[in-house]
């Protein structure tokens, strides 16, 4: 048969094109699953608590500097996992595809996720493929879902952040976000961006074996930014939260591309970025094991956690010595970033 250039409304039938979709492409790109093709896979798991989560993808351009939606996909998975301090193992993808999609394309996303899962050490197990009409997708979403192993010694939770903790930021922020705004508009700049895209479970499950329940409390700040993380663990945890600005790291390409567009770096998406709660005492080891680390040489402790003292709020201590209120994101700056 010959081979098609481009999806068809007619590879979502559930007939023979469907089959040949998966067979030819899908399957040898993501790789062989144990067993035959199955509405669900079946894995032998041992006992103990297992981390699950799901989410979906729907980043325009599909292409951009430092990754793809496949990626994307595999990295946003992988990362939701380890910061609930479970070890990844397999993930499911989920493929709504655009009548019209180029089957280049999305052999370049598939190719891409399967490598980034390879490096990430997880499978993709199982999924599934939707064909939509022409205007109903924009080219592909993608949705993933996963699950991972606790690791002994993860205590991870809002209940356990006290007063006196550190944050630990493991590099720059708000790459992701406005490489994709320069992508969008077609913006070029003297120092070209690049997304943070990164699986992040290497990184964190050194952290924890370094410094094991000294760790109180991890999240990718993903939408919504470094500003809407750290109101979320003001507002879990009843305490406030102090920020400096001298302290963190922001690429000078990244925060001109902000300042001339008019986005708040605290705002801004970030995919391969981890916010660490750790406890005073070994908040140094904890930058020590994260800037030894090729994910964070760039990590910096940014802030501490303090008494609330009536009202959950984060403050931003800022480079002339003020003080300003970081506010909970309204919306979403910048839409179908990830």
């Amino acid at each position: 048969m010959e081979e098609q250039k481009t999806i068809l409304l007619a590879h979502g039938g559930g007939g023979r094109l469907m089959r040949d979709l998966i067979d030819r492409l899908i399957v040898p790109a993501l790789g062989s699953p144990n067993g035959p093709l199955m509405d669900s896979a079946i894995l032998d798991l041992p006992t103990g608590k297992i981390g699950f989560t799901t989410d979906s993808y729907v980043v325009q351009p599909l292409f951009f500097p430092g990754g793809d939606i496949g990626k994307l996909a595999v990295c946003g998975t992988v990362n939701d996992l380890a910061v609930a301090g479970t070890r990844p193992i397999a993930l499911s993808m989920g493929l709504i595809i655009e009548e019209g999609l180029a089957v280049e394309d999305l052999k370049k996303i598939l190719s891409s996720a399967a490598q980034t899962a390879a490096q990430a050490g997880v499978r993709i197990i199982t999924g599934d493929t939707k064909v939509v009409e022409k205007g109903a997708a924009d080219g592909l979403f993608i949705n993933t879902a996963g699950i991972g192993i606790q690791i002994e010694n993860a205590q991870i939770g809002f209940e356990r952040i006290r007063p006196g903790d550190r944050i630990l930021l493991n590099g720059t922020l708000g790459d992701h976000g406005m490489t994709i705004m320069s992508k969008r508009r077609d913006i070029s700049f003297d120092s070209p961006m690049t997304s943070d895209c990164a699986c992040l479970n290497g990184l964190i499950e050194t952290l924890l074996a370094e410094c094991g329940t000294e760790i109180k409390f991890m999240r990718d700040p993903t939408r919504g930014g470094l500003a809407a993380t750290l109101n979320e663990i003001a507002q879990e945890a009843g305490a406030a939260v102090e920020i400096g600005e001298k302290k963190l790291p922001i690429n000078p390409a990244v925060r001109g591309a902000a300042e001339m567009l008019g986005f708040d770096l605290l705002h801004t998406a970030n995919e391969g970025k981890v916010v660490v709660v750790v406890s005073e005492a070994a908040a140094q080891k904890a930058l020590r094991v994260c800037t030894a680390h090729p994910l964070g040489g760039q990590g910096a402790l940014i802030g501490t956690i303090t008494a609330a003292d009536g009202r959950p709020l984060v403050e931003l201590l800022t480079q002339i010595g003020g003080r300003r209120i970081v506010q909970m994101p309204y919306g979403r700056d910048l839409p179908r970033i990830c």
